[in-house]
């Protein structure tokens, strides 16, 4: 027993509650539970100071379904705290208990200290010893390790109510809160943080997404292998608290502030009309595998959270490593399955956000090593009345494979599939045709067929994990050596094309090019049935220089420059006239997918393929690298003149010669979108279309788009 264990407290502890778990203030003192099926003994410490010795030293002496719990009275919001638990040390049977090591709660609402992933004192074993993890540390680690901090919850939400965006209506920025505003070029007072990016929710207004998609804002933990580089796990997907926004993101004026200070952001984005989508990880922890720090889970309970090699029954040393960070939590056991939608329900209705993103997965629905839709997990979250009821986007894959059109009917999807296919169509790839045809009527071959909607597709070209759009058409290959790994990490499959020139380059021609390329990719995103999805920046032609894997570049590599705004004021201006060109337009915004068939007596079906010469598409010719189509909106026109859409994409190097059909009696094609046009003609202000050359055809540029409006 190490001196800190000893119990000492000048405040008055009963029994209390086995439930709410975590440290819930109430009847002047605060509830302390904390599950822990195969622990001999917990005792829970209090802080004034994160780093000085504990002021109180309190065995919980009652434990209930496994939950170990006390009252303490006299204690309230302000108090810090944290576990140490007592049980078997037997690594080869999964159990690591090392009532040495303070540990974090897995239901606290804020921490308080950051954690040094690389502090030896945090590993629960000697790294010296030949025996590495079997073998045991008995140094206090209480003064490196974040202490959890008891949260006042009471906020002044202002009447915010969530503004409820239908699935098929959403825009979905994906973006790093603090890269949204860190670089200095941003303007905010409060630079990468969460006020810091309130001051710039006019620009998403502008912009005219409906949604943001954070990367992680959970609490996650650094790791010392980056730090020895200089470098940082800037993306955050290396969690630490379920519950716990991230401090860093914070103005830490006060302990705890994060927490009033990501509701002021949840509110001022519903203000705008805008909803909060947070990509979260719930498939793994910041603890690793085996040689990994004990910080929580591990310490407390390693056998419950964990998936461990072998049979469940006498679980082995090492952990189940599905998705290449060292460890994968065990959804299918009811406490991890609480854990998470306990997490979940927490931050819809304490923090008011509006759905998730759930990186990989698939691994949370893995059971046997099996992925299955009928997933402990997915069957308790269609069950449960407050998550059935918000946005679910799965990113369909891990390591032990790709279940792209394979969720529950009530989860929308990243499609990789339609960012693949987009890519190579966009770069003049042979072959494409009949996948593209696909992909933009919502990949009804993935998700027609169970009860999907288009709006289950989530499509995009860029996201986070790779290169910007600017890059897409800049780099042959990728170019990751700031991250230190001689460029041997990220992702070698691209699918990207240079326009001729390896980066940046002064040649106008190529300059000129690769905006034109970027175009067609933001028309064939927002045009394209389903719920388009654009990487923050790429708006402002914003580039990483080659970097396919920024997760370690907290710096203006990984930041938003928005000098290039002022710099390329033609690309944002194009992305705001195509995002309000969709949102105008229901017939891009489908709840059905497309049938081919003529359903208001029109002669135009709802969309309608030929090739430039008015002939059907050629969906085998590998060759076919310019598709026509004409969407007829029908009853879905909304408040538009505008019953006929007509597009032409043209991938290839030559020009075409495109007949145009006829729009009917008493109407007349007008160009909205020419990406071969100069700036400000290349996409057309509402009421600047004109009409074009002639209307029995159309000459399409090479690599460009073309998009025409039937209008009375």
């Amino acid at each position: 027993m190490t001196h800190a264990t000893v119990p000492r407290t000048a405040h008055r502890v009963s029994p209390g509650r086995f439930y709410p778990l975590g440290a819930v203030p109430r009847d002047g003192g605060v509830n302390f539970a904390l599950y822990s099926q195969h622990a001999l003994a917990v005792t829970l410490e209090l802080y004034d100071d994160p780093h000085a010795p504990p002021t109180d030293v309190i065995p919980l002496e009652h434990r209930d379904r496994y939950i170990w719990h006390a009252f303490v009275e006299g204690v309230g919001p302000g108090q810090l705290y944290g576990y140490r638990v007592r049980g078997p040390h037997e690594p080869r049977l999964g159990l690591r208990f090392n009532e040495h090591k303070l540990l974090v709660d897995p239901y606290a609402r804020a921490l308080e200290g950051t954690g040094e992933a690389g502090n030896e004192l945090l590993l629960g074993y000697d790294p010296r010893s030949p025996e590495r993890d079997l073998s045991f540390d008995a140094r206090d680690d209480a003064p490196v390790v974040p202490k959890g901090l008891v949260v006042d919850e009471a906020f002044d939400w202002q009447g915010d109510a969530p503004p409820d965006v239908p699935f098929e209506q959403l825009l979905i920025y994906e973006v790093h809160v603090k890269g949204f505003t860190a670089h200095p070029s941003s303007g905010v007072r409060h630079p990468g943080t969460y006020l810091g990016f309130v001051e710039k929710i006019p620009h998403l207004r502008a912009l005219g997404v409906n949604a943001v998609e954070l990367l992680p804002v959970h609490a996650h933990l650094g790791e010392g292998f980056l730090r020895e580089r200089g470098l940082s796990n800037y993306w955050g997907y290396n969690t630490l608290s379920f519950f716990a926004p991230e401090r860093a993101y914070s103005t830490c004026v006060r302990p705890g502030c994060q927490v009033p200070e990501f509701k002021t952001l949840v509110r001022e984005l519903h203000r705008a009309g805008i909803e909060v989508i947070l990509d979260v990880v719930y498939n793994h922890s910041c603890e690793g595998n085996e040689v990994g720090p004990t910080l929580s889970f591990r310490g407390i309970d390693n056998p419950t959270y964990y998936c461990l090699e072998g049979p469940r029954e006498a679980p082995r040393r090492h952990y189940v490593n599905v998705t290449g960070c060292g460890n994968a939590l065990d959804l299918s056991r009811p406490a991890v399955i609480r854990l998470v939608l306990d997490s979940l329900r927490y931050w819809v209705e304490t923090m008011h956000v509006d759905g998730f993103r759930f990186d990989l997965a698939s691994a949370l629905g893995r059971e046997e090593g099996r992925f299955r839709k009928s997933a402990s997990f997915f069957d308790a979250i269609a069950q449960d009345p407050v998550l059935c009821r918000v946005k679910l986007i799965a990113e369909p894959w891990d390591l032990g494979g790709y279940q792209v059109g394979e969720f529950p009917v009530d989860w929308a999807e990243w499609n990789g599939r339609f960012r693949d296919t987009a890519r190579r169509w966009g770069k003049g790839d042979p072959g494409q045709a009949r996948d593209l045809g696909w992909r933009l009527g919502g990949s009804a071959d993935l998700y027609g067929d169970d009860g999907r909607k288009p709006y289950n597709s989530i499509n995009f070209v860029t996201c986070h994990d790779g290169f910007t759009l600017r890059d897409l058409v800049s780099y042959d290959r990728k170019h990751n050596e700031a991250n230190r790994e001689d460029n041997r990490d990220g992702t070698d499959d691209n699918a990207s094309w240079n326009c001729g020139v390896e980066g940046e380059t002064d040649d106008p021609e190529v300059r000129s090019l690769r905006k034109r390329l970027v175009k067609n990719h933001a028309c064939l995103l927002l045009c394209s049935a389903g719920v388009p999805m654009l990487l923050g920046g790429d708006e402002l032609f914003r580039t990483q220089h080659g970097n396919n894997n920024a997760y370690c570049q907290d710096n203006e590599l990984g930041w938003l420059d928005w000098r290039e705004a002022g710099r390329h004021p033609d690309v944002l201006r194009f992305f705001q006239r195509a995002i309000a060109f969709r949102r105008r337009h229901p017939v891009l915004q489908r709840t059905r997918f497309y049938r081919g068939i003529d359903a208001d007596g029109d002669r135009f079906p709802d969309i309608g393929w030929f090739t430039p010469d008015g002939g059907p598409p050629r969906w085998e010719d590998p060759q076919t690298r310019t598709l026509c189509f004409v969407l007829d909106a029908g009853e879905a026109s909304g408040d538009t003149t505008e019953k006929l859409l007509l597009f032409v994409l043209n991938a290839d190097w030559r020009p075409q010669h495109v007949a145009l059909p006829s729009p009917g009696p008493g109407r007349r094609w007008l160009r909205v979108c020419d990406t071969s046009l100069e700036p400000d003609r290349d996409f057309a202000a509402p009421g600047e279309e004109e009409p074009p050359p002639g209307q029995d055809a159309y000459d399409a540029a090479p690599r460009s788009t073309v998009i025409l409006v039937a209008r009375g």
